[in-house]
């Protein structure tokens, strides 16, 4: 394939590659808001359907459904389908559009889940479009999962992306680069637990010896579990949200307290959640409770996500673009394809800035190229 032809067809095509974003983008779908989902997934699914790929709307009772697209490779080399993995949920609730409208200012696209990551569902489209308008057919089959609820854990369709990285030979996860532009060839784990203590309510004042105060309780609890961050391993801890009590007249009898951690190996992984659940009351009378773990497992890079990455390289060299690759703290659904050893890239949606914060954009003059990229990469891979 002429990258040069390639990106100049994409380049013809970023005035409608706006316009469709501004459509997506305007299509509010937040995480937990069922209805709305469901109405984007239908919309996707007519877009991809258009362009030939057989679509599935998976049922799914309690958030929005997923897209499941399949495009054939008649003349496949191999029946072992590569995969992309998007989502279509935001962060963001219901009305934030009109506080916040699309709007576009010089080089920046600007709106509620523009950059995480309805821009990359754009670039998807019409990278499959330009594919098809010169007639090009990846070596392979390819296989499109758009799930509804990456925002919030991807607890409904973890299986369907583990069972589909299982048949696949290769995934494509398409989360936006690093802030310079790097593709992710590492990520760490991601884990969520929930430390609960149960204590005895009395009197503050005229019998304060008859309770055991809750928030004393997870005060120690909270050191403890910060103690067990490991600053060289790259293991974070961080306590976010704390709560507990009900007047301060009286002894606290309950309290609670959220806890992130997050570790670049599975050793890690298991020391923090280990730790965690073995933890131990220091307050006599005092009663703990553990909930959560690590949700999303660690992607280590490996010599199968390095020669991926080696490709897209050297694909990007003919488009203009000097890419390197980086790692990052956050979790994706390539987590989850990468632990079970399959050759995962991810990185590959649209520049820009911002996810889940009021200043999200992108940046129009980078989408061409990182459209091409992706093109070329499914007809090479």
């Amino acid at each position: 394939m002429n990258l040069e032809a390639l990106l100049a067809k994409i380049i013809a095509f970023q005035p409608e590659m706006l316009e469709t974003l501004e459509i997506l983008v305007k299509h509010e779908s937040p995480s937990t808001e069922k209805s709305a989902l469901d109405s984007f997934a239908a919309r996707i699914s007519e877009r991809f359907s258009s362009l030939g790929g057989e679509v599935t709307l998976l049922p799914n009772p309690t958030n929005g459904d997923h897209v499941e697209v399949h495009f054939k490779a008649p003349q496949a080399r191999s029946d072992r389908p590569g995969l992309i993995l998007c989502h279509y949920d935001t962060v963001w609730p219901l009305g934030t559009i009109q506080e916040r409208p699309f709007r576009i200012d010089d080089d920046k696209a600007y709106g509620p889940g523009v950059y995480d990551m309805k821009a990359s569902l754009v670039m998807l489209e019409y990278a499959l479009r330009a594919m098809a308008d010169f007639g090009a057919q990846p070596p392979r089959p390819i296989v499109l999962l758009v799930n509804s609820d990456e925002e919030i854990g991807s607890w409904t369709s973890r299986v369907l992306i583990e069972r589909h990285a299982g048949q696949a030979e290769y995934v494509l996860v398409l989360e936006p680069p690093t802030s310079e532009g790097a593709l992710k060839t590492a990520r760490k784990g991601v884990g969520n637990f929930l430390l609960k203590v149960k204590g005895v309510a009395a009197h503050a004042g005229s019998q304060p010896e008859r309770g055991v105060s809750a928030i004393t309780e997870i005060a120690h609890q909270i050191l403890e579990v910060q103690d067990l961050a490991d600053e060289d391993k790259g293991t974070t801890i961080n306590v976010g949200i704390v709560s507990g009590g009900s007047r301060s007249n009286v002894i606290a009898a309950q309290a609670t307290a959220e806890i992130d951690g997050r570790a670049w190996t599975p050793q890690e992984a298991e020391r923090i959640d280990r730790a965690i659940r073995n933890l131990k009351p220091v307050i006599s009378g005092a009663e703990l409770q553990i909930d959560g773990g690590f949700e999303r497992p660690p992607m280590m890079r490996s010599e199968a996500i390095l020669d991926l990455f080696h490709k897209a390289q050297k694909i990007g060299m003919g488009l203009g673009l000097e890419l390197e690759e980086g790692s990052t703290g956050g979790g994706s659904d390539g987590n989850f394809t990468a632990a079970l050893g399959v050759p995962t890239l991810d990185g590959l949606g649209a520049m820009g800035d911002g996810a889940h914060a009021d200043y999200e954009h992108i940046l129009i003059s980078h989408l061409p190229q990182r459209t091409a990229l992706l093109a070329a990469l499914l007809l090479e891979l």
